[in-house]
């Protein structure tokens, strides 16, 4: 058993026999995350795909207004102008790409933008009924740069996978379902009890057979060229004037004025 690391008041990782619990715990803020935050995500998944003593995670955050709202524009946009990786500095990663355990996301409310970019990294998805997804980026004249572009379409149909990307307007929980985004919707005061009995059915099985069975499958999607793509193209857009007009404009709650540069 290794040793947990240090986490910031913002995200707790606690390990419950062979369950590890991570939760986003920003609730003023919606779970958005900072930088400092998401250096503390992956040193815990890190963690836990190391420990040979945890076999599943469950991924939640804290409160029932939401998972996560994404990164928060105003500090996250300017750290990524002035090259901050958030520790990705290797970009052929995105979130929990190179964990080959279980991960179940237990969705409390909002997921969106970054927090739909984490949970696309996950295996199991368990949402509450008021649990909505999106992918906001566009609006703000920015793109979702976590790995969205290359594993969304790999997910669900792509005029889905298009309609979130392209219009930024977020779906329900039911539609989720629908399109096979998730797993199952429950009512709020049952999530976490439904994606702990999703962990011990999984914790029944043999543990190197469940980590062979999903590394198999996310090595064949071959995703890391795609990643490479995503940020190449879309450090362009973090670059332009519209980048910076759309995180002001959301920061002044006013309409921004893209430039189309």
């Amino acid at each position: 058993m290794s040793d947990t690391p240090t986490m910031p008041d913002t995200f707790k990782y606690e390990k419950h026999g062979k369950i590890a619990v991570m939760t986003i715990n920003r609730p003023e803020a919606m779970n958005a995350f900072m930088p400092d935050m998401l250096h503390a995500m992956n040193a815990a998944f890190a963690d836990f795909n190391d420990d040979d003593d945890l076999w599943v995670a469950i991924f939640t955050g804290t409160g029932d207004k939401a998972f996560c709202a994404g990164m928060d524009l105003k500090g996250a946009i300017k750290a990524l102008q002035e090259g901050d990786q958030m520790g990705y500095e290797d970009h052929t990663k995105r979130p929990m790409s190179d964990v080959f355990k279980p991960i179940i996301c237990a969705v409390n409310g909002f997921c969106i933008a970054g927090g739909l970019e984490f949970m696309q990294g996950t295996d199991i998805r368990i949402a509450a009924e008021h649990a909505t997804f999106g992918l906001g980026e566009v609006r703000w004249g920015i793109i979702p740069t976590g790995g969205s572009h290359i594993r969304l379409p790999r997910q669900i149909p792509w005029a889905v996978a298009m309609e979130l990307l392209l219009t930024g307007k977020p779906i329900s929980a039911q539609r989720a379902y629908d399109i096979g985004l998730i797993n199952e919707v429950v009512p709020a005061d049952q999530l976490m009890d439904a994606a702990m009995k999703w962990a011990e059915t999984i914790c029944k099985n043999g543990p190197f057979a469940v980590r062979t069975a999903k590394e198999i499958a996310v090595r064949a999607l071959n995703l890391e060229p795609g990643f490479v793509l995503e940020k190449g193209l879309g450090q362009r857009v973090i670059d332009s004037e519209d980048a910076k007009e759309g995180p002001a404009a959301f920061a002044e709650k006013r309409k921004p004025e893209f430039k189309g540069r």
